[in-house]
């Protein structure tokens, strides 16, 4: 069985003229210098200068021959030819890893996405919204979707099917203490036994997982990942069983940070996100399925670590023993990804042409963000939101009203309902701009050819 590798990477690609067609330059410069064999899987641009963009992605090597073939660009783009106005759909992000303060820890961006609901038909969102290990109190109207997915709906190369409800696979550690696995087995238990999860399996992968966090120069969380073949061999063995795949496995931080995290008042970027959303972000692109991950406790001494009262945005983390409850309410019922052109031009599905707004941190510029920018989707930048990003959106090509900046998500519901009412919002404020006049003065000249001429004559 070949060998599979995850990790991360940065480089340094120079400005593309005015900032325009970035999603090509950019796939120009990674994939020209990558390895055969070797894909992207994820991307950021960390930081704007006026020369280059710092960018970060995650990648894998060693794919099968066969599945290599099959693998599609993250950087394919496919414009979307009209906006669809019966429904308004808002996607939102936080993107992981990144320090957000609002969403950069356990599911505490969850408020913020009620409220967002609200002003919507639907709120495309992704785990890292909304997971909070024991607890996921997502909306009624929210389709939870991994971060690829929604890439690739962004990108135009994806549909979004809403369904009832999904098959779920689980694949965990086959943890050295027994007690850990046995608590990972009793928390898909309980799904079963109070809303009705549809458990396909449960398979104990031995030897496990190995999953290590690490910090990029940016200070974003990001990690390496090996093994992944066998959790591909799962999956290609149980084909058609499935729908989504949930899986839990240790991932290895040292146990300094471990604890330091739930001692730094919320000021330490969580170190799990960034590797669970390399492995979801990969299984989502190979295999077009709806995934998510939740951490195994290392060992009896991470376990009984004495946190005392901690910040309220990592209470979730800290009371919580197997962190699988969150992924698999969410994966209960996540729409199924469809990328056969054909099928996504189907009643019933949400594509690219159904996206009426985007809401981001301020400063995060990864490839919805750029998708947004190309498909004309308005985009809505939340500054209270901080995180580790350096980019000024404002110096993006964006058409005149595309792009709103506002201070917190209050404000951002205000321009979501603004829109939704077809409602420039800039006409809420005060004073109110003068109305533009513009002179123009154009000469005519009639043409004097013979021929003219003759046909004035006659």
């Amino acid at each position: 069985m070949t060998r599979m590798q995850l990790r991360e990477r940065q480089v340094s690609i120079p400005v593309s003229p005015g900032h325009r067609n970035m999603i090509a330059q950019i796939q120009k410069a990674i994939e020209f210098g990558l390895e055969d064999g070797v894909y992207p899987v994820r991307f950021a641009i960390t930081r704007m200068s006026e020369s280059h963009y710092q960018c970060e992605f995650g990648t894998i090597d060693g794919l099968d021959a066969h599945i290599s073939e099959d693998v599609d660009s993250i950087f394919r783009f496919v414009p979307r030819k009209i906006e669809r106005t019966e429904a308004f759909n808002t996607v939102f992000l936080v993107p992981t890893g990144i320090g957000a303060e609002i969403g950069g820890h356990a599911g505490d961006s969850t408020p913020a996405a009620r409220v967002l609901a609200e002003a919507c038909d639907k709120l495309i969102t992704h785990p890292n919204v909304v997971n909070a290990s024991d607890l996921n109190e997502m909306p009624e109207n929210a389709l939870y979707v991994e971060g690829s997915a929604i890439t690739r709906l962004m990108m135009g190369t994806a549909a979004l099917q809403p369904i009832r409800s999904n098959r779920v696979l689980v694949i965990m550690d086959a943890h050295e203490i027994e007690m850990f696995a046995n608590d990972t087995v009793n928390a898909v238990s309980a799904a079963r036994a109070t809303y009705g999860l549809d458990c396909a399996r449960v398979v104990k992968l031995a030897p496990p997982l190995r999953m290590a966090a690490e910090f990029m120069d940016s200070g974003r969380a990001a990690g390496e990942i090996e093994g992944l073949e066998r959790i591909c061999a799962v999956l290609d063995e149980n084909q058609g069983s499935f729908d989504a795949v949930a899986i839990a496995s240790v991932i290895d931080v040292d146990d300094a940070i471990h604890e330091g995290y739930f001692h730094c008042d919320g000021k330490m970027t969580n170190p799990w996100g960034g590797v669970e959303a390399m492995l979801t972000h990969t299984l989502s692109m190979l295999y077009e399925i709806p995934a998510a991950h939740s951490p195994m406790l290392e060992s009896h001494k991470v376990a009984n670590f004495d946190l005392g009262l901690v910040e309220p945005r990592l209470a979730a983390e800290a009371v919580s023993l197997t962190f699988v409850q969150c992924m698999l309410k969410g994966l209960h019922r996540s729409p199924r990804i469809i990328t056969d052109p054909g099928t996504m031009r189907e009643a019933g599905l949400l594509t690219a042409a159904d996206v009426s707004c985007l809401v981001i941190p301020d400063k995060c510029v990864g490839l919805p963000t750029l998708a947004a920018l190309q498909q004309g989707i308005p985009v809505i930048a939340v500054r209270e939101n901080d995180n580790l990003m350096q980019n000024d959106l404002s110096a993006l090509p964006w058409v005149p009203g595309q792009l709103h900046v506002v201070d917190n998500y209050w404000e951002a519901v205000g321009v979501m309902t603004a829109l939704k009412a077809g409602i420039t919002p800039n006409s809420l404020r005060r004073p109110l701009a003068a109305t533009r006049v513009e002179e123009r003065t154009m000469e005519t000249q009639m043409a004097t050819s013979d021929e003219t001429k003759r046909f004035i004559n006659s």
